[in-house]
This record gives structure tokens, C-alpha cells and sequence, in this order.
């Protein structure tokens, strides 16, 4: 399934990625864009094995999210018929409806 990177999605991953440059190595910052690699790849081959936790609270069934593996973070998405629209990608003890809540406007585009 095609992958949609949201500006918010993006200017999350570019923001955490320049995060670890800066408070850990470039060895980590890869390994965390690896990781946010290795996620894309796999919701994009299974849309429905992400949580669909959060997408009650917004009325979206279709809002799922993925955790990274050995990376604090998750990318959420919501599933549409040809395409995954990556909206976010927040860590994992964020203020998460919060930050959701702000981008509800965008997920239907």
C-alpha cells in the first residue's frame, strides 16, 4: 500500500532525528531513521496489524498507530482505501490525544 508522509510526520521524524545527532551520536540517529524506516515498510504491507486505540477517541476507526522497535516512538496513520496517510509520529509518553487532536483537519486529505 502507498505511503502519504504528512508535514506534521515529517517535521516530527526530521526533529527527533536532528534530536539524536544532538544529544546522542549519528550511529543512533541512523538507527532511529532505520527504525522509522523498518515501520513505514511494515504498515505499509499490514495496514490493519497497527493498534487502533486512539481511533475511538477521535471517532476514526481507521487511526491506528505503530510502535518502533527500540525507539520510544509510534507512527500513527489512518488507512484509507489505496494509501496510509502518516499523520504523526510521537513519542510514547507525549501528551498523545493532545497532539493528535491538533491535526484532525488533516486526515482526510
Amino acid at each position: 500500500m502507498r505511503v502519504v508522509l504528512r508535514r506534521r510526520a515529517e517535521q516530527d521524524i526530521e526533529r527527533n532525528f536532528a534530536l539524536y545527532l544532538e544529544q546522542a551520536d549519528s550511529k543512533t540517529a541512523t538507527a532511529f531513521v532505520n527504525a522509522v524506516d523498518a515501520g513505514l515498510r511494515h504498515i505499509a504491507k499490514f495496514p490493519e496489524s497497527g493498534s487502533s486505540r486512539y481511533g475511538a477517541l477521535f471517532d476514526t476507526p481507521d487511526l491506528r498507530f505503530w510502535l518502533l522497535k527500540k525507539f520510544p516512538y509510534a507512527l500513527f496513520y489512518v488507512v484509507h482505501k489505496k494509501h496510509l496517510d502518516i499523520i504523526r509520529l510521537l513519542h510514547q509518553h507525549s501528551e498523545i490525544p493532545a497532539l493528535l487532536g491538533t491535526d484532525v483537519p488533516d486526515w482526510d486529505m
